[in-house]
């Protein structure tokens, strides 16, 4: 991505995170905005792996939580 297709925004850091944010850029020779735009991305990727297996159970039966007991027991997981 560009400067120019990029949008400014603010994000507070602690002073912390900020240091240990400016050291992984030195160190990898990557901009800040990228190594937040690359953590950003994969942990918005892994919220929607979740929606998606949500999702595609939507449709199952609901269990109670006497059945999902029993059947938890019934093989072996408890």
């Amino acid at each position: 991505m560009s400067a120019a297709d990029a949008i400014r925004s603010t994000v507070y850091l602690s002073p912390e995170l900020h240091q240990a944010l400016r050291l992984k850029s030195a160190q990898s020779r990557r901009s800040m905005s990228d190594i937040v735009n690359d953590a950003l991305r994969q942990a918005l990727r892994d919220d929607e792996e979740d929606l998606a297996a949500v999702r595609l159970r939507a449709e199952e039966p609901a269990l109670s939580y006497e059945d999902f007991l029993s059947k938890l027991k019934a093989d072996g997981t408890l």
